[in-house]
């Protein structure tokens, strides 16, 4: 019997509380209306909690600018164009890296409770392949500095552009080099996590998404988070990219992939993920913000039923090394200026996702917001989100402090 068992019918449930949100978060709300009309992003959805409450839950936007020629493709689908506009409070987003803390993080706490994942360990006792000939630092790296993105390995590498399986672009990640010596450095990577959630698959004896649906999701009843979402509910998830060559023009060749030649919808938009089937420790999860609202506010009650406090409070800790970072165990923690704008105080932590996502808790405040938008329709080019995120923020913290 796991360690959680007695834990498993605990009240995890978000008490519903927003009756009058439209009042109080008038002017948080404003925000996300302008950032939409100045084209930030064409879609959002937010929740908001407090003190196990859902204060706030709202969405807006539409799927995709329909003034776009992307757009008008979608629109001209007669078997998608019923749902193009149906965006609401379940609409589901495309997660990108709050995969790393919502998906693979937990799954390292709750096998490091179970005591199957030493933290100090070195990851070569779980991955040989990684050991090299010629580089012996890589025998220092441990699960800890993977989690802690200080093992010395880079933010990011293009390993789809050659890597065509997910057994070649895994054997990619293994031959990463470093970058910087192990634990000198705090560097946010990408490879480090695609290679923990390699490790936790071997050390828990299956893939990531089974064990994640059945030890996370399942238990705190998210029913609408999943790696590969089911064909049938792709048409209702908010795009994020047009991969499309002739869609491509020469001022945003840069910043627009084409590498699958199509418009990605409902399929992880994080080129390597996708290589590596749809299920990965650094991208692919997919959610609506009520599920990730559910999760904030379990992780504000102490964890329960999937974690002990000390443990919620060990991984969310910001740590004390390398000198300057702002990382915890999987997370990430406020630091000036911070996207989660100025009032999340010194025990809060949370997490961005490239398709312009956050989550951002403050258990101070007892107090959790999600944003979950698609920024990156139709490319990348749009900073935006950068701004909106910590306006937004400050104006939800405003109206809670003013009710």
């Amino acid at each position: 019997m796991h360690a959680q068992s007695h834990r498993r019918n605990a009240n995890h449930r978000l008490l519903p509380a927003f009756d009058k949100q439209d009042e109080i978060f008038s002017s948080a709300f404003s925000v996300l209306q302008e950032a939409i009309t100045q084209r930030a992003f064409p879609a959002a959805s937010i929740a908001v909690t407090v003190n196990g409450e859902l204060r706030g839950r709202k969405a807006c936007g539409t799927l995709v600018y329909e003034t776009d020629s992307a757009g008008a493709t979608l629109l001209a689908s007669s078997a998608r164009s019923e749902n193009l506009d149906a965006l609401s409070s379940a609409t589901i987003f495309d997660l990108a890296s709050l995969t790393k803390p919502i998906a693979t993080t937990t799954m390292a706490a709750i096998l490091y409770e179970r005591g199957q994942l030493e933290l100090d360990a070195p990851v070569i006792g779980i991955l040989p392949e990684f050991r090299s000939a010629t580089d012996p630092r890589r025998d220092e790296v441990t699960f800890h500095m993977l989690l802690s993105h200080s093992s010395g390995l880079p933010a990011y590498e293009k390993l789809f552009l050659k890597a065509r399986s997910r057994d070649e672009l895994l054997h990619a990640a293994l031959a990463t080099p470093l970058t910087a010596d192990p634990g000198t450095r705090a560097e946010y990577s990408d490879i480090g996590f695609i290679l923990l959630g390699l490790t936790l698959e071997r050390l828990s004896g299956e893939p990531l998404n089974v064990f994640c649906q059945r030890e996370i999701f399942g238990r705190l009843a998210m029913s609408n988070t999943t790696f590969n979402p089911p064909e049938g509910i792709r048409p209702s998830i908010p795009p994020t990219a047009d991969e499309r060559v002739e869609a491509t023009t020469g001022k945003d060749t840069p910043l627009r992939s084409t590498f699958r030649n199509r418009i990605i919808q409902g399929e992880v938009q994080d080129e390597n993920a996708s290589v590596l089937g749809g299920v990965a420790g650094h991208a692919g999860l997919f959610s609506n913000a009520h599920d990730i609202a559910i999760f904030a506010s379990t992780m504000l009650q102490g964890g329960t039923p999937i974690l002990r406090p000390e443990t919620v409070a060990l991984f969310t800790r910001r740590e004390s090394a390398p000198a300057g970072t702002s990382r915890a165990l999987g997370w990430d923690t406020p630091s000036k200026p911070s996207q989660s704008g100025k009032y999340f105080g010194a025990n809060s932590y949370g997490h961005l996702g490239y398709t312009g996502t956050s989550i951002w808790i403050d258990p101070d405040r007892q107090l959790s917001i999600t944003l979950l938008t698609n920024r990156t329709w139709p490319d990348c080019s749009n900073q935006a989100i950068q701004q909106v995120r910590a306006q937004f923020h400050d104006a939800v913290v405003e109206a809670l402090v003013g009710e």
